[in-house]
């Protein structure tokens, strides 16, 4: 063993690793900007987000509803226009010089018609006049300038005999629902070889029963 220094061994050590480093400008940046990245990272999503609010175009508003016009939708120029029920059978048959429809009330009108329908009781009926007004379901008809109906003669639900029946007018009102014939202006009843004029007419095609009010003219045949 060597009689040297037992303090000599500090000489070997590197005092300078002890001693604490001076903070580096480079670093002490890179430190400040972990602390703050967050913040600007938030604060550039939140621009985003604005940005993309402001640009992207609002929802359209549901349009308010449009009032119905009451002007013609559509119309048919010369047109033959067949009904036929479930099994096939053709119940009605329309036919007119010109057809408008009229969206606000979902009514017809038909120029120079022709209508002809088979009832219950399989009797042809004939409606033609210078104007035609049906309603959307066509079970109600209203017939001005010259109307004409005509049912044909036949054999009722009952086996009994239905002899022709004929109203003439100005202005007939058609029921379907029931079977109903109605005017409140002067006609003419043909019912077989009778004739009967009167003021106003409300007939009824269940029980064929007429009812007449105001001046009543008639002409029967003897049987």
């Amino acid at each position: 063993m060597s009689q040297s220094d037992p303090l000599d061994f500090l000489d070997t050590v590197d005092q300078s690793a002890a001693l604490p480093r001076a903070p580096q400008p480079k670093r002490r940046l890179m430190d400040q900007l972990s602390i703050y990245l967050p913040l600007l990272l938030m604060g550039l999503l939140a621009l985003a987000s604005y940005w993309l609010l402001r640009a992207t175009p609002a929802p359209e508003e549901p349009a308010a509803d449009r009032p119905v016009s009451s002007e013609p939708d559509y119309f048919m120029r010369r047109f033959s226009v067949k009904s036929f029920d479930a099994a096939g059978t053709l119940t009605t048959e329309v036919h007119g010089a010109e057809a408008r429809h009229f969206p606000a009330t979902d009514m017809v009108e038909i120029d120079d018609a022709r209508i002809r329908h088979i009832g219950e009781q399989g009797l042809p009926t004939v409606a033609t006049a210078r104007l035609i007004t049906t309603n959307g379901d066509n079970t109600e008809f209203v017939l001005r300038g010259n109307a004409v109906i005509v049912r044909d003669a036949g054999k009722g639900l009952n086996g009994q005999d239905l002899p022709r029946l004929e109203f003439r007018g100005e202005f007939l009102h058609v029921f379907l629902e029931p079977d109903r014939i109605v005017s409140d202006q002067p006609v003419t009843l043909l019912r077989g070889t009778d004739r009967l004029n009167a003021d106003n007419l409300d007939y009824t095609g269940e029980d064929q029963v007429a009812q007449f009010k105001g001046r009543v003219k008639a002409q029967l045949m003897p049987r």
